[in-house]
C-alpha cells in the first residue's frame, strides 16, 4: 500500500476507520459474492442463535449497536 493511503488513514478518527474497514469488507464480500465460513465461525453462529432463540429479547437491533458505537 502507498504511504500517502497509509498516512492519510492514520489521520482518521477511529470510528472513520472502522466505517473504512466495513466499506472495504462489503467491496470484497460483494466482489466475491460467496465466501466460507470456518468451522469455528459455522460453531458461533449456531451458538448465538441458540442463545437468541431462547432469549430473544435480549438481542439488540443493528441500529441500536451502531447508535452505541458511534454516539449518534
Amino acid at each position: 500500500m502507498e504511504d500517502c493511503i497509509r498516512n492519510k488513514i492514520k489521520k482518521l478518527s477511529t470510528s472513520e476507520k472502522i466505517m473504512l474497514v466495513e466499506d472495504i469488507w462489503d467491496s470484497v464480500a460483494e466482489e466475491n459474492k460467496t465466501f466460507e465460513l470456518s468451522a469455528a465461525q459455522k460453531k458461533e453462529l449456531d451458538r448465538r442463535l441458540k442463545s437468541f432463540k431462547k432469549n430473544p429479547k435480549s438481542a439488540r437491533s443493528w441500529e441500536e449497536i451502531k447508535s452505541d458505537f458511534f454516539g449518534k
